[in-house]
């Protein structure tokens, strides 16, 4: 294994024999950019998230700023405690894709094998071949050099596989290069804590630890069949990942599983009105989404965040799918009186819709899901007419086409407006 000592190419590669899997991260990306765009903030804490008089989070710090303590997730008001110099940006989603696109362009220069897996994060396979010898450090320190003349810098893992790569990845920040060499896989990943993998949450971290394992090392000596009595199928997946034997491919178009959008709200809602108005803005971004991508779903979930920071979430199956938010919001808010009763506060609110193409009986979700009722519900759409239905939705999407998002809103989206924490997000779908 090699790190960033050799990241100017002063000493000699050994020779790279396998696979070549290349983990490209942005550092602090959202407030890189902010940095880049206002120069006099290169060298000063910033961060990019809510703001924290409205429940908000931070969706990014810079390294200025997490000297202090700050990280990714906190809420904005603990970030402003630790670090009250900071400067505080509210997120650029368009500026941030704008800089995104030209380090996806990058990469996609270097090899056709791209899977990017956020904003800020792709995977690449740079495997040597007979016509192309190229060493894979050789592609990633190139790499590194083209991403900083755009005025933002990434840290590179390369490995044998998505995991280690992912691992060595997040190994040396900002400006890293971590290398496992083929071979090497058990002595890098062996001393690691379980939850440096990829897959392993707290919940799981919290079992394994139960049963005294702490470290990848151990977890491997556990063998299959004891991690498969606990994890399920997902036991054998965790210890070949362990090994470093993850065989995973680059998914160049990864099918899309479900399509979401949620809210946080800065002043909790209370009244149903309140909270169905903030459903129905929700299903009309959901499902202007599912129209962009050409998706049509079987499974609806609306999720609701608590002010303790609970969360319960609900889904539906519908009798067809579809894209037309003017059919599932009225479901939606039906199943509100799954998760809410009168008087207590929602401080989120998030919809999603998946079943594109599942196989019967299985349903997937972003949501970490409670409950699951199987047939459709009573509620009516407010429009019983399809083609009318249609016809709106397709007229209010040329329009927001030609003249932004706020060009033309229902009254309904009105009810909430200003009342959002502004806080940035990663998620891929809203880039691409």
């Amino acid at each position: 294994m090699i790190d960033s000592s050799e990241h100017e190419g002063m000493l000699p590669l050994e020779p790279w024999d396998g696979p070549a899997i290349l983990l490209v991260d942005l550092d602090a990306f959202f407030a890189s950019v902010e940095q880049l765009d206002h120069p006099g903030w290169r060298g000063k804490p910033v961060i990019v998230g809510g703001s924290a008089d409205k429940h908000g989070v931070v969706s990014t710090a810079s390294y200025e700023a997490r000297v202090f303590g700050v990280r990714s997730a906190m809420p904005a008001a603990t970030a402003r405690k630790l670090c009250p110099q900071a400067i505080w940006a509210a997120g650029r989603f368009d500026r941030y894709k704008q800089v995104s696109n030209q380090v996806m362009s990058i990469l996609n220069d270097e090899t056709p094998l791209v899977q990017q897996v956020s904003i800020d994060e792709a995977f690449l396979d740079v495997t040597p071949t007979r016509t192309n010898r190229e060493h894979p450090v050789a592609v990633a320190r190139r790499i590194q050099q083209r991403v900083e003349q755009l005025g933002v810098t990434c840290s590179v893992g390369v490995g044998t596989s998505k995991t280690v790569a992912k691992i060595a990845s997040d190994m040396d920040k900002p400006r890293g290069l971590t290398v496992v060499y083929p071979g090497t896989e058990r002595m890098f990943l062996d001393p690691l804590p379980v939850r440096s993998m990829s897959g392993i949450g707290a919940a799981a971290e919290q079992r394994l630890k139960s049963h005294g394992v702490e470290t990848l090392g151990q977890l491997v000596c556990e063998g299959t069949a004891r991690l498969e009595r606990l994890f399920g199928k997902n036991g054998r997946v965790m210890y070949m990942r362990a090994c470093g034997l993850d065989d995973s491919p680059i998914q160049q178009h990864a099918p899309v599983k479900s399509v979401s959008n949620e809210v946080t709200f800065a002043n909790d809602l209370r009244m149903r009105e309140d909270i169905e108005a903030a459903i129905c803005t929700q299903a009309a971004k959901v499902g202007r989404r599912l129209r962009g991508k050409s998706l049509r779903g079987s499974t609806i979930g609306l999720r609701l965040r608590y002010p303790d920071r609970s969360s319960r979430s609900v889904q539906r199956r519908l009798a067809r799918p579809t894209d037309d938010e003017l059919l599932f919001a009225p479901e939606l808010c039906s199943m509100l009186d799954e998760l809410w009763e009168p008087g207590i506060a929602v401080r989120l609110i998030g919809v999603s819709v998946s079943g594109f193409s599942e196989p019967e009986g299985e349903q997937g979700s972003l949501f970490d899901v409670k409950q699951v009722a199987p047939l459709e519900g009573d509620a009516k759409p407010r429009i019983q007419d399809e083609s009318k239905r249609r016809g709106l939705l397709a007229a209010t999407d040329l329009v927001k086409d030609r003249f932004g998002e706020g060009a033309v809103r229902f009254g309904h989206e009105l009810r909430n407006d200003g009342n959002a924490t502004g806080t940035a997000a990663k998620n891929p779908a809203d880039y691409k």
